[in-house]
């Protein structure tokens, strides 16, 4: 065999090698003229922009433990702090809940309720439950200690995306006032108290949080961080449930009005709450089964009733609608 065959031979033996050796994932992008760094990484925003979710350690707050865990029908009453100025976002701060994840937040004063993100560890104090960034306490309308009421939720991919932005979501079912009776009943004069057991058994007793205890230890429960207090203090009595059907009283009729088109804000369970809505918007109450309907209008153009929305949504009731009623 002559020396230049060889040599030939030898090439093509060293090249079959070399592509041997040549990682699939590179040869497939080289192929594709695709990055495979750029590939892989993740898009900014969906779902994967939720992880990876942080749970962390037990940490301990004047002889009070706290186990953060993914505690999800967490549902727990208790009082509102407010969080530094820098923080942004419709954003709050909790002891236990994973970072991130989403919370409603009900005002027991008004009964507003808004959606929130989990991001942060605190409050740093057994006396409050959560902390409300700037624009949280803002749209819930709370002060320095307001009492509310805090429930792990899972909302839809849209309202996820609006808070990660920075944005707010929608408000959320204003709470009838009958079931604000009941949950103001359940809180304790300081601290927190669960609801997990009240609701699988209302007449069983709810242990609270109190850092006004002189002997607290921590047990496991439905939420994520339930003490046992004293004998001493116990909490409250559970509420009487005809409390709700009290506030739902009757309505006299709605106003005869005139127009084509109404603007909605929204549907209520008790006339108390529907009244309250109506006066922040200038508009009136109408029964519709076994809700009250919080309508402005009518108006006799849908140009006059998209600046009556805008109006209505700048109020903070950003799920309001346009409605046709010919």
């Amino acid at each position: 065999m002559s020396d230049r065959r060889k040599a030939g031979l030898l090439a093509i033996g060293l090249g079959f090698t070399a592509a041997s050796c040549t990682p699939f994932s590179d040869r497939v992008a080289s192929s594709q003229n695709t990055d495979v760094s750029d590939a892989a990484q993740p898009p900014a925003n969906g779902p994967e922009a939720d992880y990876p979710v942080v749970i962390g350690e037990p940490f301990t707050i004047d002889g009070i433990t706290y186990t953060p865990s993914d505690t999800l029908n967490y549902d727990e009453v208790g009082y509102a702090t407010l969080d530094g100025a820098t923080v942004t976002g419709i954003t709050v701060a909790h002891r236990t809940l994973p970072m991130p994840s989403y919370v409603e937040i009900t005002s027991l004063d008004s009964g507003r309720t808004i959606l929130a993100r989990v991001e942060r560890r605190g409050p740093m104090t057994n006396t409050r439950l959560i902390a409300l960034s700037p624009a949280a306490r803002a749209q819930l309308g709370a002060l320095e200690g307001s009492p509310v009421r805090v429930r792990r939720v899972n909302p839809p991919e849209d309202q996820r995306a609006e808070l990660r932005a920075d944005s707010e979501a929608p408000l959320r079912m204003e709470t009838p006032e009958g079931l604000l009776i009941v949950l103001r009943q359940q809180l304790p004069t300081v601290g927190s108290a669960p609801l997990a057991k009240a609701a699988g058994n209302p007449t069983e007793p709810v242990q609270s949080i109190d850092p006004t205890a002189s002997r607290v230890s921590e047990k496991p429960s439905g939420s994520a961080a339930e003490a046992t207090v004293p004998p001493s203090a116990p909490p409250g009595p559970p509420a009487p449930a005809a409390a709700i059907e009290r506030a739902n009283e009757a309505a006299p009729p709605a106003p005869i009005r005139t127009g084509d088109w109404v603007v909605q804000a929204g549907a209520f369970s008790t006339r108390t709450a529907a009244d309250r809505v109506a006066k922040n918007i200038d508009g009136y109450v109408e029964p519709a089964g076994r809700l009250w309907r919080v309508r402005s209008g009518p108006f006799q153009t849908r140009g006059q009733a998209d600046a009556a929305l805008a109006k209505v949504r700048a109020t903070g009731y950003k799920a309001a609608q346009v409605y046709s009623i010919r």
